[in-house]
């Protein structure tokens, strides 16, 4: 039986979500051992990996159960009580084709800052940005809609079969005291929301031309981006 389950977690406590040699401190790792003391053995599969440090409201996830798992309410309750920093907010029944990262249709990034330092409790979930001209970080924002070649704004490491990716919105927005820039797209490459992130707040605090940033876009040949602090990062919907 597949369940697909919907999580949150705290990224300031991991080193991202993916499972790695070098350290056993990711998100899944920790899943996937509340999981195997629960005689559940299939790998966990995520809509998508997110690097240390940035946060999830509603990351997406699929595993297989065994039959004696019925009651998946007491599975839910059973596994976050197994887990620190990261919670299960909903766990259902799903077909057996569902696939948490290829059936996903968009996913949704929220990045949040502030244009004064966060005092300490809210440092690790919050970016700090100053001289932030809201009008040219819209600006930016909306050189991203639309289908691009963002090989400039990829991570090296990462091999993917296209750097072709079709952003539908970015916008950035008030909201309580913060500032939240919200990148919907159909795919994101590695750190590529974070680059874009640190590229439309270089120009709308002036340390940057726009053409810096349509050049990205456009050239063929290699062009190095910087990533955006991770601590702001939200994975903030997943949608099927």
């Amino acid at each position: 039986m597949r369940i697909k389950a919907t999580l949150e977690y705290d990224g300031s406590l991991f080193k991202g979500f993916q499972s790695q040699k070098n350290t056993k401190n990711t998100v899944a790792q920790h899943l996937q051992n509340a999981l195997s003391s629960l005689e559940i053995k299939d790998k966990i599969i995520a809509s998508g990996r997110t690097d240390a440090n940035v946060h999830a409201s509603n990351q997406v996830v699929h595993f297989d159960i065994p039959n004696f798992w019925s009651d998946i309410g007491k599975l839910q309750h059973e596994i976050n009580r197994k887990l620190i920093g990261i919670r299960i907010k909903k766990a259902e029944i799903a077909s057996d084709d569902f696939h948490a990262r290829y059936s996903a249709k968009k996913r949704r990034y929220r990045y949040l800052f502030q244009t004064k330092k966060p005092d300490v409790f809210h440092e690790r979930y919050v970016s700090f940005y100053e001289n932030v001209d809201v009008k040219l970080l819209q600006e930016a924002l909306s050189c991203f809609v639309g289908e691009h070649d963002f090989h400039n704004y990829s991570k090296s490491g990462s091999q993917p079969k296209s750097t072709t990716r079709e952003i539908y919105k970015a916008i950035t927005y008030r909201y309580k005291g913060y500032s939240i820039i919200t990148i919907e797209a159909n795919g994101f490459l590695r750190s590529q929301v974070r680059m874009l992130c640190a590229d439309a707040l270089a120009y709308a605090q002036k340390k940057i031309e726009l053409s810096a940033i349509k050049d990205k876009l456009t050239t063929s040949h290699s062009i190095s981006s910087k990533p955006a602090c991770a601590n702001g990062l939200y994975l903030s919907k997943v949608f099927y």
